[in-house]
């Protein structure tokens, strides 16, 4: 495999701060898709019918409930605090929409990027369909989206944000993801480094998927401070072969607030905030962090999976002995992680339906012997 083209060398920043060609960008947001330019009427209509719904409200609420005829009660002062924030809240909720969605439709932030991908030849793409990674964010969810991809020409490297919903109706939630991912040389296990640092307040993963804990692995000195590493069973010594100690400390040194997949060909570092983005610290920081990685991890290409075949010395056809090694890929049992069985998640929904179910028998035959 050729050696790797390094970002941080001749990376320039200047398209993502720098004044603007007010005739370029005119131009240019010609050609953004409609969905990063909606129509005035998205924008409008929304912000005028929080006008009208706040002055329907307060003008009920003066018939309703007599405003003037309030009192100076703890309640009645509370009232009209209410009143008046609902007042004020919705007319400032409505000019925001409007000059966000005007913002929007500029496309500055697409205009600012694209000269950002040309100036550091990259292709950048301002949104895409869901992306066709196996990594466990683009697998998640559904709606999903790619916004803001940054891609070298061959492939090599890509970086953007991700979005995708889960649940439906009124408990559906989004989920935004930054990511970064480079590929390898070869096809390796699949590997989960999750980051501590980046953790709930009690501890708890903020990756979407989890994993049987049974697949953990304790590895040398600080790095299970910084990583929980899962890796499939039976390719422990695989992994330990591809952590050595130096490339942990690159990883603590340059990633210790990323969560890192290997999945296949590819590795993936995410994180909970944009990382193709306007601003220039992030970017000197995401490149020297990929070139730092890349650095090292080129020479997994260099693992074969045993189980694909064994080493062996044969003789060539001049005579001479040579080497035959498996061939490159990774056999079916360490392909995926086993994914964490949510049964606790089900047995405390099972036993919230019951006591609902139970609660609501319980009003029934109550009203029923009244």
């Amino acid at each position: 495999m050729p050696s790797r083209p390094t970002l941080a060398a001749a990376l320039d920043t200047s398209a993502l701060t720098g004044p603007i060609d007010k005739a370029a960008l005119r131009v240019y947001r010609e050609t953004l898709p409609s969905d990063l330019r909606p129509g005035l009427k998205a924008t409008v209509v929304p912000a005028a019918i929080l006008f009208v719904a706040s002055i329907f409200l307060i003008s009920f609420w003066s018939l309703v409930i007599g405003v003037n005829d309030l009192g100076t009660s703890a309640n009645d002062h509370l009232m009209r605090g209410l009143i008046g924030f609902i007042y004020l809240a919705m007319p400032i909720l409505a000019v925001v929409l409007i000059v966000r969605g005007l913002w929007v439709r500029r496309g500055t932030r697409q205009f600012r990027l694209d000269r950002f991908a040309r100036d550091n030849r990259l292709l950048y793409t301002p949104s895409s369909v869901p992306l066709l990674f196996p990594g466990m964010i683009f697998t998640a969810g559904h709606s999903a989206l790619g916004r803001d991809i940054m891609r070298q020409s061959t492939g090599s490297t890509v970086i953007g944000n991700y979005q995708y919903t889960v649940g439906s109706g009124k408990n559906q939630s989004r989920h935004r993801w930054g990511f970064a991912s480079i590929q390898l040389g070869t096809s390796l296990p699949h590997i989960v480094l999750d980051a501590t640092g980046n953790n709930s307040l009690f501890g708890g993963s903020n990756l979407p998927e989890g994993f049987r804990r049974d697949q953990r692995l304790e590895l040398e000195g600080d790095f299970s401070k910084h990583f929980t590493l899962y890796c499939p069973r039976g390719y422990e010594s695989d992994a330990l072969y591809l952590f050595t100690p130096d490339i942990m400390a690159r990883f603590i040194d340059h990633a210790a607030e990323l969560d890192v997949e290997i999945i296949d060909d590819r590795l993936y570092l995410y994180s909970k905030r944009d990382l193709s983005t306007l601003d220039p610290a992030t970017w000197e920081w995401l490149v020297t962090t990929l070139d730092a990685l890349g650095e090292k991890v080129d020479r997994w290409q260099r693992w074969r999976d045993s189980r694909l075949g064994d080493v062996a010395v044969v003789e060539g056809d001049s005579g001479m002995p040579r080497i035959v090694r498996p061939p490159r890929g990774v056999a079916a049992t360490g392909r995926r992680l086993t994914k964490r069985t949510a049964w606790v998640s089900a047995v405390l929904m099972v036993a919230f339906l019951l006591l609902g179910l139970y609660s609501m028998l319980e009003d029934v035959v109550s009203w029923l012997l009244r």
